[in-house]
């Protein structure tokens, strides 16, 4: 592993036990608290996709807004929100998803993306896939084609990669943890 992705690791605090009993929760805003780990996250997806068509980010609530918001200024692209229901002030439409135990639904402006737009997800952590797959649904309602989504974190074991790759979306993902 090279020395900026070994920071990146090093600076994620794992918390066990978080939010519920067996779950060891992955704490970004540890990362973001140390300014050279923060700053190698960005770089090391900004030099991923620099040269790939993008023409829009779009990141997920919240977490995905941190490292997607600086993503998009460093490419020089539009940063769209996709946000739990009643957050966005325009015209919106949404997109409910299955969570463990019930359902959740994400809602983005319906002027956010255009038919053409090649868009780039942005969230924090891949585990099984549901949020970003709800949010590639919104985008794709809405005209836009989707084939990359990138990640801080990925849980291997959670088969979210397996996911994306079933809906043509190639993950990217800069560090690996085992577990839930």
């Amino acid at each position: 592993m090279n020395e900026q992705l070994q920071l990146i690791k090093s600076s994620i605090k794992s918390i066990p036990n978080h939010p519920k009993e067996g779950i060891i929760f992955r704490d970004i805003t540890s990362l973001i608290e140390v300014s050279e780990a923060f700053q190698a996250t960005v770089d090391l997806i900004v030099g991923n996709y620099k040269n790939q068509g993008i023409t829009k980010v779009v990141g997920t609530e919240s977490r995905g807004f941190i490292f997607g918001a600086p993503v998009a200024l460093a490419l020089g692209l539009p940063f769209v929100l996709v946000r739990k229901p009643r957050k966005l002030p325009r015209e919106t439409i949404s997109q409910s998803y299955q969570l463990e135990y019930g359902e959740d639904t994400l809602e983005m402006h319906v002027d956010s993306v255009k038919a053409g737009d090649n868009v780039l997800i942005i969230d924090d952590l891949l585990a099984t896939g549901g949020t970003v797959d709800a949010t590639i649904k919104l985008i794709k309602r809405l005209g836009g084609d989707v084939k990359h989504a990138a990640f801080v974190i990925n849980l291997p074991e959670l088969g979210g990669e397996e996911r994306l790759r079933s809906l043509g979306v190639e993950p990217f993902t800069l560090v690996n943890f085992e577990g839930h």
